[in-house]
């Protein structure tokens, strides 16, 4: 079983029998067993890749998670009767999620958990899809627009859209800014590949109204500065707005033009979730995991 599942995760004899120590046709011998035992077929063999079968699939929802947790169950098991969590952890997060969210859940993870090992991935959506999918991250923390089959989503924390300007704006004199009063005024956005983009133009579209980007750059401390310069006005999530920005920049909530960016958990549905993974999900939200849906199983789009 725990060839089956190595060869389906990596997706090639080769990289199972590196992972599993084993010579590959040791690995092939243990997949036509395994095959011959349960009276079907669980994998279609190419040149380059190993594909699954519809039963192969259904055995690989049901394998994983119970292979997973006998790996870890001397870790387990450890950690159970000496009653702290100890080990490693993996939370994959986006660059304004590790900034301004993160940091005083991290720190108070490392007050109560000392002896684990976090790790915090610094990823895009699409890069952190892939580190949950390839079990290199043990859950992620951030915001979603569309949601896979494979990946629970749980929201958590709700910020507004603002609009930022410096000081002296001529739009700062006004306590409703219309979508219209941005047009004369240059916007200063993160790269076009980026979701924030992608929202902001799609208001305008959807509003037929015009606008222009002046300046695109990544980073939502980069995009306070150069507002705070005067190079531009900017719309931007609330989660990055703090005291000090208000001092130094005029800014407007635009709820009603764009939407609100939830953030929150995102993990493989099926995954196993070691007791190291729970206790920094518990402080985020105690109890979020009683929603079910992180323990069933979703086609992987892998």
């Amino acid at each position: 079983m725990r060839a089956f599942v190595a060869t389906v995760k990596l997706g090639t004899l080769s990289r199972a029998a590196e992972a599993l120590y084993l010579s590959q046709p040791s690995v092939s011998l243990q997949l036509q067993a395994l095959e011959r035992e349960l009276g079907v077929q669980l994998l279609q063999r190419s040149r380059r890749r190993i594909n699954l079968t519809d039963a192969g699939e259904a055995l690989y929802e049901l394998a994983r998670p119970l292979v997973e947790g006998w790996e870890h169950l001397d870790r387990d098991f450890q950690t159970k009767i000496k009653g702290l969590p100890s080990g490693r952890l993996t939370v994959a997060a986006g660059t304004s999620t590790i900034q301004y969210l993160l940091p005083d859940l991290v720190r108070r993870y490392r007050e109560s958990f000392p002896d684990v090992q976090l790790q915090l991935a610094n990823v895009t959506g699409k890069d952190g899809m892939a580190l949950l999918r390839a079990d290199e991250a043990d859950f992620a923390v951030g915001s979603m627009l569309d949601v896979p089959n494979d990946i629970a989503w749980a929201p958590v924390y709700q910020y507004d859209p603002m609009l930022i300007m410096p000081l002296d704006h001529p739009l700062a004199a006004k306590e409703n800014v219309l979508l219209d009063d941005l047009s004369p005024y240059g916007l200063i956005l993160p790269p076009q590949r980026l979701s924030t983009y992608r929202l902001v133009d799609l208001v305008f579209q959807q509003r037929q109204v015009p606008y222009h980007v002046a300046i695109e750059v990544g980073g939502w401390e980069v995009i306070k500065e150069y507002v705070a310069m005067g190079l531009g006005i900017s719309i931007v999530t609330g989660i990055c707005i703090t005291d000090a920005d208000r001092q130094r920049l005029a800014v407007r909530n635009m709820r009603q033009y764009f939407p609100q960016r939830s953030y929150g958990v995102v993990m493989r549905k099926g995954k196993f979730l070691t007791q190291e993974a729970r206790a920094f999900i518990d402080l985020i939200r105690p109890g979020l995991l009683t929603h079910r849906d992180y323990d069933e199983s979703g086609h992987s789009e892998r």
